[in-house]
C-alpha cells in the first residue's frame, strides 16, 4: 500500500483491493450521471451508464488490471486502472471531490509506476473530461472515435503517451 498521509488534504492514495468494487462502481456512476457534463448530454450520460455496473462484472474487469484508489476520510473518491499493457481502462473521480486534484494525484502516481514496471507506452480511449488531464500529461490525440452505447452515439478520443527514453 502507499499512502500519502502527509498530504494537507487528507487524500490517501493506495491500490484498490477486491472490497472496494462496490464504492468504485458508485463512484464511476455518480461521475457519469453527475460529473461528465457539460461534454455529454443527459441522453449520452444515461447510456454510458444506465445503472451502477454489476459487482461480479467489475470484478472480472478489474481483476486482471491494478486499481489506483484515492480515499478521503476512508471514503473512496476516485481511482483509475492500468492494465498490463499500459491502457488507461477507467479514470473517474467522485463529482464531490472534482477540481480538489484528485485525479491528478491519482494519474502522478500510475504514470510513475508504470515506468517503474517498465511499460514505453500508455494509451486509452479517453472521455472529454479525462482528454483535457491526459493533454496536460504530454499525451497526443491520435483518433476521434465514435463509439455507439445502448443505441447512442457518443465521442471518446484514442491517445497515447511514449514513457521509452523518458525520465
Amino acid at each position: 500500500m502507499r499512502t500519502t498521509s502527509d498530504d494537507p488534504t487528507g487524500i490517501v492514495l493506495r491500490f484498490g483491493v477486491r472490497e472496494d468494487i462496490a464504492a468504485l462502481t458508485g463512484v464511476f456512476y455518480r461521475a457519469v450521471r453527475e460529473g461528465a457534463g457539460p461534454e455529454y448530454s443527459a441522453e449520452q450520460r444515461a447510456a454510458w451508464a444506465p445503472a451502477p455496473p454489476e459487482i461480479e462484472a467489475w470484478d472480472k474487469r478489474l481483476t486482471p488490471q491494478k486499481v489506483f484508489v484515492a480515499e478521503l476520510a476512508s471514503t473512496v473518491i476516485g481511482f483509475m486502472t492500468l492494465r498490463q499493457d499500459g491502457y488507461i481502462d477507467l479514470a473517474f473521480v467522485d463529482p464531490d471531490h472534482i477540481g480538489e486534484g484528485v485525479a491528478q494525484a491519482l494519474y502522478d502516481w500510475l504514470e510513475r509506476y508504470a515506468r517503474e514496471q517498465g511499460m514505453e507506452r500508455l494509451y486509452s480511449d479517453a472521455s472529454a473530461r479525462a482528454r483535457i488531464l491526459f493533454e496536460r500529461q504530454g499525451w497526443t490525440v491520435e483518433a476521434e472515435q465514435r463509439p455507439v452505447l445502448g443505441g447512442v452515439a457518443m465521442s471518446n478520443y484514442r491517445m497515447s503517451k511514449s514513457l521509452a527514453g523518458q525520465d
